[in-house]
């Protein structure tokens, strides 16, 4: 034990920035609040930071205090044992949240609660000490870490308290039950003499009622809770939907309300949001307090949200019609940044950091990639840099699209199932290739939105815009650059030796020839970026402004020893590196840090970081599942020099908030996550097995031989039949293998409608 709280504590430390003096508080602007007060909205930790730890133990309590806003609520879920001894755990069912079951595998029975009949191990079948003496704390959700199980001891109501939280919040959920059974939450709360409980809710109106009796001049606001519309109030047996109508009723017996979120702003049946509901402003116009629960970075949301967890607290309390007064959350860190850094970000604040925000494929978490609104979305979401892939059509001509295959990002495979071949030079699987298609033909393909979770989560991305768009020819893409006068545009170049022996076609002369005539190799204002992961490609343009050349290492490394770095400053002035290159990883938690970005900077090479996405399961625990977290690492803690993202809002949220400038005076920081510090608090016996190190880059990697000259191929007949060439040949095989792809792939779209 003592171990335990020894390296919980240098993680704390690792993790939690010095706090900020009163006088740096009050240089903060105040902000305007649409609250009922018009002050900010509380941050609840629902049982401390559930989203990491298990439930309301001492690891989460102690978490949720160091890393999130200063008034921070603790809210502790109010569960009896048998001697009337009151326990912090999300159910009244241990079974889920503890190691009960395995412990006493024949105290399961079955209740009736609420007029439904439970079965489980419940707590008012054993006595404090023995729950105290051989149970402990599990995490009761699978999405969230496992390796803190069995090792942490359940928290009393005291024990909650004692840690002294700035407020603390007691929910009690089942009164009439433990009524029934002879134990009473109203007496257990009297001995408590209601000292430090800010917050009593309950969904029962007759435990309000009793217990308003007695709260008296303790300061304790009572709360009453809303569940389902649909569920039956056991005081009045009235639906909670009927008690809505009446709102005035209930501030007779309380301050506040406590709804599911969808009470405030509903979702439709495709799962995006329909207007807002009045509730809030009918509650605040009875004068009651409106607190919204349900709020967790790994819970799957309203598509409108991007996945980033922030934008849904922002919608709640960042609007122009109302703001709640709090919510209730499992991530109370990400509750307190939205609220205190990223909210009221009207206009086009500056950025507080150097970092460029560069795009891959535009905003390409919301729409089909590298589409004209995909590149418009990037535009609008504040992009510095919005890149292009650069493919070629048969016919020759320059296009911005992700991949020479078009399978995973167009309907190609029910258009042009018999121009599928197998290009070992380019991937190990069969394909429908651009540079097989003229570019009418590619003009006749619908884009398809890419979900890189689709079939590991079942994470679709944006479904009402799945195939809306049309891909842009690279003229087009750097016209459209200028027209919107983005900082700087990134072109990638890809297969260039390929497409010069094989196909005939001079990739890095139509890019050379397209920057020409946009004009943009001749003026200083607006940023060239030219990107390969061949240092002959960057070979061929100049090292000077507006060009910058970035070289792609795309295979994992550890180390960039000096040989290296100076290999690479004779072709690129930049490296788009992989996120495991800077912090590597096992089983989701960050494991270490590398120094890569350090030695780079050494040798004068600035460091993009790719490719950053929203969905929780890309992010590693220790970046709470959130985003902005594992921004803040890379940026701040790793100083890298740019982010390639696929959701550039979230990266242009984040550094226009002063939160990102640790430098700077604020009351509340976005702070970088200390890689291994969170596998620290785990047994050993827990942790993952130590992976080998990343091996160190190599100046063999940087170097490539010349492109060859661009061959004088035939091209193909008016058909669309295919050259014949040794690595392009369209095979019976090939087109098997691809229409068994085709029928699964086309199976889950339909299934995603």
């Amino acid at each position: 034990m003592l171990r335990f709280f020894i390296l919980f504590s240098l993680f704390l430390h690792s993790c939690v920035a010095a706090p900020k003096t009163p006088a740096a508080a009050a240089a903060v602007p105040a902000k305007k609040w649409l609250t009922l007060n018009g002050q900010e909205p509380a941050v609840v930790a629902r049982g401390g930071f559930s989203g990491l730890f298990p439930e309301s133990s001492a690891s989460a309590n102690a978490l949720a205090i160091s890393t999130s806003s200063p008034g921070l609520t603790m809210l502790c879920n109010l569960q009896m044992t048998s001697d009337g001894v009151g326990l912090c755990l999300p159910d009244i069912r241990l079974d889920n949240s503890t190691t009960i079951s395995t412990l006493f595998p024949k105290g399961q029975k079955t209740y009736k609660v609420n007029g439904q009949d439970l079965k489980g191990w419940f707590a008012l079948d054993y006595s404090a000490d023995t729950i105290f003496s051989n149970v402990s704390l599990v995490q009761n959700i699978l999405s969230r870490p496992s390796i803190f199980d069995g090792q942490m001891p359940i928290s009393a109501v005291e024990d909650v308290l004692g840690t002294k939280p700035p407020k603390f919040w007691l929910s009690v959920q089942y009164d009439s039950f433990y009524t029934e059974h002879k134990l009473s939450a109203v007496e257990y709360l009297k001995t408590l003499r209601f000292r430090r409980i800010n917050f009593i809710s309950s969904p029962e109106i007759a435990f309000l009622k009793t217990i308003g009796m007695d709260v008296g001049s303790a300061n304790t606001k009572l709360i009453f809770e809303f569940k389902d519309p649909e569920a039956i109030e056991p005081t009045t047996n009235k639906k909670y939907s009927e008690l809505l109508l009446n709102l005035a009723a209930i501030k007779g017996f309380a301050s506040g309300v406590l709804v599911p979120k969808d009470y405030i702003w509903p979702l439709d049946s495709a799962t995006y949001l329909k207007p807002a509901t009045t509730f809030v402003a009918d509650a605040h116009k009875a004068g009651l307090e409106v607190y919204a629960s349900g709020f967790a970075n790994d819970l799957r949301t309203s598509f409108n949200y991007s996945y980033d967890p922030s934008a849904e607290y922002l919608q709640f309390v960042d609007n122009d019609q109302f703001s709640v007064d709090g919510f209730v959350t499992d991530f109370p860190p990400t509750a307190s940044q939205a609220i205190s850094c990223l909210s009221h970000q009207k206009g086009n604040l500056p950025k507080a950091n150097h970092a460029l925000v560069i795009t891959h494929n535009g905003a390409s978490g919301d729409y089909p990639g590298c589409t004209d609104l995909a590149y418009q979305k990037a535009v609008d979401d504040g992009a510095d840099v919005i890149d292009c892939s650069v493919q070629m059509s048969r016919d020759g001509i320059a296009f911005c699209h992700d991949s020479a295959d078009l399978t995973a990002s167009t309907n190609a495979m029910t258009t042009f199932m018999s121009r599928a071949t197998s290009v070992p030079e380019i991937q190990p699987t069969n394909g429908i290739f651009s540079f097989d298609l003229t570019w009418a033909e590619i003009q006749s393909l619908k884009p398809q939105i890419q979900s890189p979770f689709l079939t590991k989560g079942g994470f679709q991305r944006n479904p009402l815009n799945k195939n809306a768009g049309k891909f842009m020819t690279l003229a087009d893409f750097l016209e459209f650059s200028k027209a919107k006068a983005v900082t700087g545009v990134l072109i990638n170049i890809q297969n260039a030796a390929y497409l010069a022996s094989k196909k005939g076609l001079g990739i890095v002369d139509s890019v050379k020839s397209a920057v020409t005539k946009s004009t943009l190799d001749k003026q200083l204002t607006q940023k060239v970026l030219i990107q390969s992961d061949d240092s002959s490609v960057l070979s061929g343009f100049p090292g000077v402004p507006p060009f910058t050349r970035v070289l792609t290492i795309g295979k994992e490394i550890g180390d960039a020893p000096k040989p290296s770095v100076d290999e690479i400053k004779k072709h690129a002035e930049a490296v788009n590196l992989m996120r495991s290159s800077l912090v590597t990883t096992s089983e989701s938690f960050a494991t270490g840090k590398t120094n890569v970005v350090e030695e780079m900077h050494k040798g004068n090479v600035s460091v993009y970081v790719s490719v950053l996405r929203n969905e929780y399961l890309s992010i590693a625990f220790d970046y709470f599942s959130d985003p902005t977290v594992e921004l803040a690492t890379f940026i701040a803690g790793n100083g890298v020099d740019g982010v390639v993202t696929e959701f550039p809002a979230t990266a242009t949220r984040y550094l226009r908030s002063p939160c990102s400038d640790l430098n700077k005076e604020q009351p509340y920081a976005i702070l970088p996550a200390e890689a291994g510090a969170l596998l620290s608090v785990a047994a050993k016996e827990a942790q993952p097995p130590v992976s080998a190190p990343n091996p160190p880059l190599d100046p063999k990697d940087v170097i490539d031989p010349p492109l060859p000259p661009v061959a004088n191929i035939v091209s193909a007949n008016a058909t669309g039949e295919a050259s014949q060439h040794a690595s392009g040949t369209i095979a019976t095989s090939a087109n098997l293998g691809l229409s068994l792809l085709a029928i699964l792939v086309l199976g889950l779209l339909f299934a995603a409608e």
